[in-house]
């Protein structure tokens, strides 16, 4: 297992350790778990990915869900028959998670973006990279960093599905306005075909009455 290389490789304990400086693009995550835990859960994966579930696999595969949050994502993709890793960085979440969804139903990982030097660590690729509501927490040098380093993780004709949050952002978290021209070209550097660039309103009415919008991208790694 996935989890058992990446312990062994980095090593890790069993046990996940209490981080000693905070990720700065998880700022604001932590402090407000509880909440976000019944957020995350409440949308089904249908109404939040509806622009790109003509894009994800029927057949079993192999899913990596980046700043998985409470693994409501993952579960998905694992009930399905999919084999899923969980990559969540914020402990409480990540916490939650476990308690939701068990631990034995898809694997965790504590690692984090632009690096993700654990997970790169154990040579894996995979078919589907969801990263959701995540790019826009790095910052410009953070992502021409952080893409590569997806693109690695990329099995040949594999799709990555990135969303991406526009407008009004609680004040606490550290929310950059990314570009989708940004995005693309970047992605393109890396050999990423781009299969869909889409802006849509946000699924929570909160954020539709704030005027929240997202951007849906999808690319396809060039085999």
């Amino acid at each position: 297992m996935l989890r058992r290389r990446l312990l062994a490789e980095v090593g890790h304990t069993p046990t996940y350790a209490t981080r000693h400086t905070m990720i700065p693009g998880t700022q604001g995550y932590a402090e407000h778990a509880a909440e976000l835990s019944k957020r995350f859960e409440s949308v089904s994966f249908a109404e939040k990915h509806a622009a790109v579930m003509h894009l994800l696999p029927s057949a079993p595969s192999t899913v990596l869900d980046l700043g998985a949050g409470t693994g409501a994502d993952a579960a998905w993709f694992a009930s399905r028959g999919h084999s899923v890793v969980a990559v969540e960085p914020t402990d409480a979440l990540r916490q939650a998670g476990i308690e939701l969804h068990g631990a034995s139903a898809f694997e965790w990982v504590d690692d984090s973006l632009p690096d993700l030097a654990g997970l790169r660590a154990c040579d894996q690729r995979f078919d589907v990279i969801m990263l959701t509501a995540v790019w826009m927490h790095l910052d410009e040098r953070e992502r021409r960093r952080a893409m590569p380093r997806l693109a690695s993780l990329l099995a040949p004709n594999a799709v990555l599905v990135m969303s991406i949050r526009h407008g009004p952002a609680p004040s606490e978290r550290r929310i950059f306005e990314v570009s989708d021209e940004e995005t693309v070209a970047l992605a393109a550097q890396c050999a990423l075909e781009k299969l869909l660039v889409l802006r849509t309103e946000s699924v929570q009415a909160a954020n539709r009455l704030a005027g929240v919008t997202w951007s849906r991208l999808a690319f396809r790694m060039v085999a």
